[in-house]
């Protein structure tokens, strides 16, 4: 797995950010898919759109057979349109709109007491039944190795403790996150 280069990231923020204004203004995504690069790759990845600093969606895939520019504007589309949680994005909220992409390591198994909080994502696996919750949720919201297994148990369904029942499998994971930077807006 490459690590983006900065030209890289600016690319994939560039056409997340162009994937949303087509999904949002003309209900379609662009029609030109990124070929060159980082987009070539396959890999997970999540695209978290905010406004005026509050989360407004959130959608990724963790296995894909899409190229990362595929991934990238189809999740961003996804997160701005179709995020479950959230009314869909409008127009009018395209000006202070930021982006922010979670690039992932493939997820492997990780015991409770290997992970590191703000350095790995968790993926919590019970049956039919799945939560995943990115690396920057547990520094954002403050919590410590057991809340974030607690969380990621919620995400999915399931009870808090069902990561540490039998049949039970936790996957650990890294991201590289960057997002788009803007000057403080002026009030």
């Amino acid at each position: 797995m490459l690590f983006p280069s900065e030209e890289d990231r600016l690319a994939l923020l560039r056409w997340a950010r162009q994937a949303v204004i087509e999904a949002v203004s003309r209900g379609q995504l662009p029609s030109e898919i990124p070929q060159q690069g980082i987009s070539l790759e396959r890999r997970g990845v999540f695209v978290t759109l905010h406004v005026r600093g509050r989360l407004r969606g959130c959608i990724g895939v963790v296995e894909t057979q899409e190229t990362l520019g595929e991934s990238v504007m189809r999740c961003a589309a996804g997160a701005a349109l179709q995020d479950p949680r959230f009314s869909p994005l409008k127009t009018e909220e395209l000006g202070e709109l930021r982006i922010e992409i979670s690039l992932m390591s493939a997820p492997v198994p990780i015991r409770p007491e290997e992970i590191e909080v703000g350095r790995h994502g968790l993926i919590v696996v019970s049956g039919a039944k799945r939560g995943l919750l990115l690396p920057q949720v547990a520094t954002e919201h403050h919590l410590d190795r057991q809340q974030f297994l607690e969380e990621t148990c919620r995400k999915a369904g399931l009870h808090p403790g069902a990561w540490s029942a039998e049949g039970a499998q936790i996957l650990g994971f890294t991201c590289e996150v960057f997002s788009e930077i803007y000057p403080e807006s002026k009030a």
